[in-house]
């Protein structure tokens, strides 16, 4: 029924608009049915647009695939009553109808563009995941490094000898870098700026070293480099440091970050742009038919 409906129409406007000398009701169809379009044609610009913004929002790979194929679903949609409409006003559209579909065609390839970009950085989500990586298991192999040193200083808190003293310093003092440095990590990944992401990793390179050297330095007092607390610390700082490498890695792909403000800016902008011209051309198309029907009126001899 959908396509014999379809059919119907298109023979319906090809009647119309082939027609020289067509009745009111005719050019009143002919009125309502580019308007239908411009509708369908809105209707489509706001569910790829809701999409693409669901796309950018979305917490999972799969979602946001799922939503990105609507978006693309929904444009091609638009395209394809673009050109209906392209072919009615090749027939029967006033050069000013003409003009402003051109416009909105024009403001549309850009958009297009956007939307490419936009949704190619949306499906990889890398921020979420480095925020997944810097929660997840950077902080267990963090703790579990926070929680051997933390055992290694109650071990020794209740000697006076100075390497005793100094052990519960240098394991103190790592301690505290190592909890700057993810303290460091989740602004890392929520920036936008490059600038500001190589000031956050020369801060945390700063504390690592610290980290490393009291390390070294716990390991290098006599009769303390095989402590079975300090070994732990040891490895399970290792394990966070490799985790922290690929969370800058995904940091500063920073697909999300990055989608998000071209959805707020570039593709607000471009969206305004053609909802714009839908409405002028709408417009257009009304006072193009109260014009041709004025001029069709018959002049009054009185």
């Amino acid at each position: 029924m959908a396509v014999g409906a379809t059919i119907f129409g298109i023979i319906f406007v090809v009647v119309l608009t082939t027609s020289k000398d067509l009745s009111p009701a005719a050019r009143l169809a002919l009125k309502d049915q580019k308007v239908e379009i411009v509708d369908r044609m809105r209707a489509a610009l706001a569910s790829a647009s809701e999409a693409e913004k669901s796309a950018v929002m979305a917490t999972t790979d799969q979602d946001s695939q799922t939503f990105a194929n609507d978006a693309r679903t929904a444009t091609a949609t638009l395209q394809q009553e673009r050109a209906q409409l392209s072919g009615l006003l090749d027939t029967s559209g006033s050069p000013r109808e003409k003009e402003l579909l051109a416009e909105f065609a024009k403001s549309f390839v850009n958009l297009e563009r956007i939307d490419r970009d936009l949704l190619a950085l949306a499906v990889q989500n890398t921020n979420l995941k480095a925020y997944a990586l810097a929660f997840g298991p950077a902080s267990e192999a963090l703790q579990a490094a926070d929680e051997a040193l933390a055992h290694l200083v109650t071990r020794y808190s209740e000697s006076n000898s100075s390497d005793d003293k100094k052990i519960i310093l240098l394991a103190d003092d790592a301690r505290i870098s190592a909890l700057r440095i993810q303290t460091l990590l989740p602004p890392h990944i929520a920036e936008e700026s490059d600038q500001k992401m190589d000031e956050l990793e020369v801060r945390m390179t700063h504390e690592d070293q610290t980290i490393r050297k009291n390390l070294a330095d716990l390991a290098a007092i006599r009769s303390h480099a095989e402590d079975k607390d300090l070994a732990t610390a040891t490895a399970c700082y290792g394990r966070y440091t490799e985790i922290r490498s690929q969370i800058l890695k995904l940091s500063r792909e920073n697909t999300n970050v990055r989608s998000l403000a071209i959805s707020l800016n570039e593709k607000r902008r471009a969206m305004l742009l053609c909802q714009d011209a839908l409405t002028g051309l709408q417009q257009e198309i009304e006072e193009a038919f109260m014009r041709d029907e004025r001029s069709r009126a018959p002049v009054s001899t009185r």
